[in-house]
């Protein structure tokens, strides 16, 4: 087998293992450092892996059921366990121990098995450095991802194994909590929901609860006496049943979810003025007909106007739909025109001038025209007086291509971009939103409002002075702004928890992570596992 030499390298004694073929245990105590506290007599290669045979050498050992030292062995019998690989070769441990007498009268146990620390188990075919591994295996992992890691670094463990050993582990104990912080998670979601609980001294979760009821975090607090703060959101039912089962604690508003909801409140108040979002512009007198191109149709005419109004919307940038709805356009010819740099790339072949029955009044028509004549009905009537016989919609074409568009204007920002910038700190809008943010705020009074008291609301929450809220909600109400007087309303049902969050410290920022990643272990275990495997693999990752 392997035959350790120390050499010296650099001023360091290295340990290098010769690889020898036969039975030789005494590099044992290098290979397997966990058994030595057994007697190794040999080590074997065989088909399936290498095989250490062992054995102890106890004289006395302690009933693991009443704790009497015990000296009279009862017999010796043989263990099969399997331990961690050796160079990527599943390893099999023989190990004899012994069966010793216990001589407590008033004990169950007549006789028991000796164990081994690190290496045996109760009842277990695995070493205990193996069932710690696959243990890690199957919190870091669970089931299926776990089995096929196993595989390949040469451990027989199937994912149900793993699951079972994550469940037989023990709950940590959650000790004294002083202060606790709830939220809730989402095992499915709109549907399904559970309530994770996080020691905020120590960031460490300490349970997970199947639903997010009042009842079942009132018995779960009554069950554990002794919380000075609740940090929360503002979850009624979360509110009541901290209220109900540590009466004495002092009830956290979270500092995020107040400024979350107040977002809400903002995008809400900017739709209800979206018109005050664009920037009128006043209509421009419309010019006389350009002279058409030599040998020009009308069919090129419609395209090159078409073509170049759609080009000049896009540059001022309104999207493919809003284009299409202003022209009564399908959404696919506007993207044709929009894919085109050139007019000239949409006219396939050679259009030569069609005859039509409105070239014999020309003339005329551009008389009219330059002394501001623009109803095509009118026009009609007077041609048709002098000979026309065509239609409505012949002369309506032909002097389309005379008619001047109206003026293109940039696209008016969204409701969300605008609550953006309400919402964000002035010093951090580049120039260009914070102009913008400036004319919408001189076009619409209530977004003034609304604006400044989003400002005063950021510094008592930045500043936790939470005793400047009453005034704050005063002020609000005296504007007109009803989604404003909503969110208003909701901190006064709660003032006090909402006073606390935005005086104190604390906040559920470490719950909020910890929700992250039990989202990431459920959809790790893709629906395929109930809330008790979540819950350990939760409580027992740390």
């Amino acid at each position: 087998m392997f035959i350790p030499e120390l050499i010296p390298t650099s001023g360091r004694e290295v340990i290098v293992l010769h690889a020898r073929t036969g039975e030789n245990p005494c590099c044992a105590d290098l290979l397997f450092p966990h058994l030595k506290d057994v007697q190794v007599d040999n080590v074997t290669e065989a088909e399936d892996g290498v095989v250490v045979t062992a054995r102890t050498q106890t004289t006395r050992s302690v009933c693991h059921h009443c704790g009497t030292p015990a000296a009279r062995r009862h017999s010796r019998y043989r263990r099969r366990l399997h331990d961690l690989t050796a160079g990527g070769r599943p390893v099999v441990i023989v190990l004899e121990v012994s069966r010793f007498f216990c001589d407590n009268t008033v004990c169950e146990r007549r006789t028991f098995a000796e164990q081994v620390p690190v290496v045996t188990r109760r009842h277990g075919r695995r070493t205990a450095l193996l069932h710690r591994l696959l243990e890690r295996l199957g919190l870091a992992l669970a089931g299926r991802a776990g089995a096929r890691l196993a595989g390949l670094i040469g451990l027989r463990a199937s994912r149900s194994t793993l699951i079972r050993l994550v469940q037989a582990l023990p709950d940590p104990p959650v000790g004294q909590v002083r202060v606790l912080g709830v939220d809730d998670f989402a095992t499915r979601r709109g549907h399904v929901y559970g309530t994770v609980l996080i020691d905020m001294d120590t960031h460490r979760p300490i349970d997970l609860l199947p639903d997010r009821q009042a009842e079942t975090l009132e018995a779960w607090l009554a069950d554990h006496p002794g919380i000075e703060v609740i940090c929360r959101d503002r979850a009624g039912a979360y509110a009541e049943g901290a209220r109900n089962g540590a009466p004495e604690a002092i009830q956290c508003a979270d500092r995020w979810h107040l400024w979350h909801n107040l977002i809400q409140a903002i995008e809400r108040s900017v739709s209800r003025h979206r018109s005050c979002l664009r920037d009128p512009h006043p209509e421009l007198e419309p010019a006389p007909p350009a002279p058409e191109p030599k040998g020009s149709t009308r069919f090129a005419d419609r395209t090159r106007a078409k073509h170049a109004r759609i080009h000049e919307l896009k540059d001022a940038g309104h999207g493919i739909r809003s284009i299409a709805r202003q022209l009564g356009m399908g959404s696919g010819t506007v993207i044709r025109y929009v894919r085109a740099e050139t007019a000239d790339e949409l006219l396939w072949g050679q259009w030569t001038a069609k005859p039509s029955m409105v070239d014999d009044y020309r003339t005329y028509l551009h008389q009219r025209w330059d002394e501001g004549e623009r109803n095509a009905t009118r026009l009609l009537e007077e041609i048709t007086a002098m000979g026309y016989r065509g239609s409505y919609g012949a002369l309506s074409a032909y002097l389309r291509p005379w008619r001047v568009p109206q003026p293109v204007t940039a696209a008016a920002p969204s409701v969300r971009k605008v609550t953006g910038w309400i919402a964000t700190r002035p010093d951090r809008l580049d120039e260009e939103q914070h102009l913008h943010l400036k004319a919408i705020q001189a076009r619409c009074p209530e977004l003034d409002a609304l604006a400044r008291h989003v400002r005063d609301f950021a510094v008592i929450l930045t500043q936790r002075q939470g005793q400047d809220l009453p005034a704050w909600i005063t002020a609000v109400r005296a504007d007109d702004l009803p989604s404003l007087h909503g969110f208003a309303n909701g901190l006064e049902r709660d003032l006090d928890a909402v006073t606390t969050g935005l005086t104190l410290a604390w906040n559920s920022g470490p719950v909020e992570g910890h929700v992250n990643r039990i989202k990431m272990l459920k959809r790790q275990m893709f629906g395929r596992a109930g809330f008790p495997l979540l819950r350990k693999r939760v409580l027992n990752a740390h």
